[in-house]
């Protein structure tokens, strides 16, 4: 008979044969053994185990009773190294070899002679349509069949593939079912892992953030192209395809060439940022893209290339954006040569390498010099290690820089400079470079130097004028108290009054001083400029100053062509000048001292001069004698007085005529020399001379009432006094309501207004006043202490006829007066 059968494991198959010749057994059998066990000899452990077997309880019985068929089957599988057993009989008895324990487990060796049913009764419903099948004689083979079992003392899966054959006895039936077995579970296992891992891998390969494709043969198949890689090339269909053919596009442009010398050398190559011309779209035009890659050979078993594995990134927006940046910062050196600051830029680490065009101007260096860390030569040693010490922290951290430091010029000068530097990132928020700027800020600490100067001036100035005020309001006071006592001689009255008029005066010839200054400086002054003759002017000045002259016992010369001289100006204004530089001339020499007032042409400009031989400029202060608050210096007791905005504004005004102002002393002791030249002008814009006016108080007002309101009533009381003395009847009121009232009472056709009151402004009233009838052509006159332009402009609007400013000037109140008694009340804005 003749039993045969084959077993696969993995790639391999085990074929088996058996032949029995009937009456002949070609098995060995050991002279020492008997004859019914020399089938069992050299049977390994399990051939042992079924001579020491107890058969007796076995329904196979004494293995001398078994038939010859089962003793050859048994033989072969004992000496077999493959797993082997063989199901005999009704009961499917098993018997089974050494390697086949490995399977059984725990159940060796207890299965030996036991039921197949038994021994594998967790798997039984499982494997018995195939052992029916078998025992029908019918052949079966199973590759990696999953089966649970119990063999360890817990059910664990398991593969096996394993054949199922009938064994026939000696009449020729089927008597047992011989099987080959292999477990296959760590192949099983194995290759699902192998799979998995796979999947994984090309899951990978897909999710990728750069493209990948894997290319075989010498043709550059498509295998494997991620999903990067199929949107760099416009999802083409390519898988399968060479990649000329997938790519016609890039002929020429030397890809499929270096795709070639890879294969065929196996070297790899790598690409940086290589330009590809790729069609993207169907039918549409090529598109520039930039890639950087690696072809990578893959070896296979044998050694040789088998395929190029392509790795890479689209990279066109970096370098558009590099290309961008190099553009920008070309664009930036040329903007940075047009600026006055020294500006530079330099790499992430702090390397400068490039500088502007002014850098190496004001440094007097080269390219070579500054070249990295060569800026430092320039840089003052006291201040350069903690110059150094705060770039390499703002590097470090990537903060701008600030500091400002001193630097050194061409001419060897050091310069302060403010210096500023922030570093430019890219989109992924990393330094590319830094760019820097230095701002010379020399100028600044020249002008911060000058305000301190100019403040400390100011507070001087402030104490300067509180001693000036108090000044005249000590003897004011003293006499004002003179003058409550009930006992004084018209003599001492007359005396006292004087000093009040005097120290009055002085203390509004301070308050005109400052409030000319602050209109002056903000150029609220507006001139009213005519054809004046300047000969007049100078004279007119000389009379006004001549007593604070003779008062000092100096020598006075005044020296004018016979010839008039005549400018464009401001007859009011040009006296303020020249009498400022007289008092300043007085004051400042000591008494017996000698002053002249000339005057001459030349070149078209009319050149006055003042000078004394008294107590001179000091060099240190010559500059600045023109500025505000700029005096001479003064012993404790200040007897020269005055608050120091004379110069300033004689120059203002000075100016504000076209000329110039200069001042000259060749130092402390000798002297000084003040210089005026203003533009000439024709002597047919000269005006009428006018009448002298007579001093004293006119007598004006006939039958006329005047209304004084003010709720001063000091002011009021003063005011109503000089009207009254004028010839005027007086009516006073120290509130708007009371105003009104004797307004209706009394008619008044001219009415003094003072603009704070309590209860109703000036403002306020006039518009009540003139919405009257009775009062609509009455004269009103504005008093107050507002003296801007635009406060007047207010008054005009309000119905006020002429706006004056406390403390009020007789002289003033006179021409008010005057103008009226021959002109009647004016309708437009005239103020005095």
């Amino acid at each position: 008979m003749q039993l045969g059968g084959s077993v696969k494991s993995g790639s391999a198959r085990y074929t088996f044969q058996i032949f029995i010749a009937t009456g002949a057994n070609w098995l060995i059998m050991n002279s020492s053994e008997a004859p019914e066990f020399a089938f069992l000899s050299d049977g390994g452990g399990m051939g042992e185990l079924m001579r020491k077997h107890n058969w007796v309880q076995s329904p196979l019985g004494s293995p001398a009773s078994w038939p010859q068929s089962l003793r050859t089957v048994v033989g072969l599988l004992l000496h077999s190294k493959f797993p082997m057993f063989v199901a005999w009989g009704p009961e499917l008895s098993c018997l089974y070899n050494d390697p086949h324990t490995e399977i059984l487990g725990t159940k060796h060796p207890a299965a030996l002679g036991l039921r197949l049913q038994d021994i594998w009764a967790e798997i039984w419903d499982d494997i018995h349509p195939i052992v029916v099948q078998a025992m029908q004689g019918n052949a079966t083979y199973h590759e990696n069949l999953p089966l649970t079992v119990l063999r360890r003392g817990a059910p664990e899966q398991a593969w096996f593939t394993f054949s199922y054959s009938p064994v026939h006895d000696e009449s020729g039936k089927v008597a047992g079912m011989f099987c080959a077995v292999v477990e296959t579970t760590d192949q099983v296992l194995g290759e699902r892992h192998r799979v998995e891992e796979l999947v994984r891998l090309r899951q990978l390969v897909q999710k990728a953030p750069g493209f990948i494709a894997v290319l075989r043969e010498p043709s550059h198949v498509f295998e494997i192209a991620n999903d990067a890689y199929l949107q760099l090339i416009g999802h083409r269909d390519i898988i399968g395809k060479p990649v000329q053919e997938a790519l016609p596009e890039l002929e020429g442009q030397g890809f499929f060439e270096i795709l070639d010398r890879v294969y065929a050398t196996g070297e790899p190559f790598i690409g940086r940022e290589l330009p590809a011309m790729l069609q993207r779209q169907p039918e549409g035009r090529l598109e520039q893209r930039f890639v950087s890659f690696v072809y990578q050979p893959t070896i296979d078993h044998r050694g040789n290339v088998s395929g190029i594995f392509v790795e890479g990134s689209d990279v066109t927006e970096t370098v558009r954006a590099h290309q961008a940046l190099r553009e920008s910062e070309q664009r930036l050196r040329q903007l940075a040569n047009t600026i006055p600051q020294l500006a530079w830029m330099a790499n992430p680490d702090g390397w400068i390498h490039w500088y502007n065009d002014r850098w190496y101007e004001y440094t007097g260096t080269s390219p070579e010099e500054m070249a990295g860390w060569g800026w430092q030569k320039v840089h003052h040693p006291n201040t350069l290690p903690a110059v150094m010490e705060q770039w390499k922290t703002a590097i470090a951290s990537g903060e701008i820089f600030e500091a400002s430091f001193p630097l050194r010029a061409a001419n060897g000068e050091y310069r302060t400079f403010m210096t500023r530097a922030a570093p430019l990132r890219d989109t992924a928020g990393n330094i590319v470079q830094w760019f820097g700027a230095n701002t010379d800020v020399t100028p600044i600490e020249q002008a911060q130097h000058e305000l301190r100067e100019a403040n400390h001036r100011k507070d001087e100035f402030l104490a300067m004028l509180a001693h000036e005020l108090r000044n005249p309001l000590a003897p004011i006071t003293s006499a004002a108290n003179l003058l409550k006592a009930a006992t004084l001689n018209e003599v001492l009255v007359r005396k006292t009054s004087q000093i009040i008029s005097r120290q009055a005066e002085h203390m509004a010839a301070l308050i005109d001083d400052l409030l000319d200054v602050s209109r002056v400086t903000r150029g609220l002054v507006t001139l009213d400029k005519r054809g004046v003759s300047l000969n007049s002017v100078l004279t007119e000045t000389a009379e006004q100053v001549r007593p604070h002259v003779e008062a000092r016992h100096h020598h006075f010369e005044l020296e004018l062509p016979a010839d008039p001289l005549f400018v464009q100006g401001d007859r009011t204004r040009l006296i303020q000048v020249f009498s400022n530089l007289l008092h300043n001339a007085a004051k400042y020499t000591p008494e017996g001292g000698h002053i002249a007032l000339n005057a001459n042409t030349a070149h078209d400009q009319v050149v006055i001069t003042v000078s004394d031989d008294g107590v001179g400029i000091r060099p240190a202060l010559l500059p600045y004698i023109f500025e505000l608050f700029t005096q001479a210096e003064r012993s404790p007791d200040r007897s020269q007085g005055g608050l120091g905005l004379g110069l300033a504004l004689v120059k203002s005004l000075v100016e504000l005529h076209g000329g110039q102002v200069a001042a000259h002393s060749e130092g402390a002791g000798k002297g000084s020399v003040f210089t005026v030249c203003l533009p000439q002008a024709n002597a047919e814009q000269t005006p009428l001379a006018q009448s002298d006016r007579k001093s004293g108080i006119p007598r004006l007002g006939g039958e006329k009432r005047i209304l004084v309101v003010d709720d001063n009533k000091d002011a009021a009381e003063m005011l109503s006094l000089l009207l009254e003395a004028a010839g005027y009847a007086i009516t006073v009121a120290y509130s708007a309501h009371d105003a009104l009232s004797a307004a209706q009472r009394d008619s008044p056709s001219i009415l003094f207004l003072d603009i704070g009151l309590p209860d109703m402004d000036g403002y306020a009233l006039a518009r009540k006043l003139r919405s009257l009838p009775e009062f609509s052509r009455s004269l009103l006159v504005a008093v107050t202490g507002y003296g801007q332009p635009e406060d007047r402009d207010r008054a005009l609007q309000a119905g006020f006829n002429y706006h004056l400013v406390k403390p009020v000037k007789m002289s003033d109140v006179l021409n008010v007066l005057t103008e009226n008694e021959y002109h009647g009340a004016p309708t437009g804005g005239t103020t005095a």
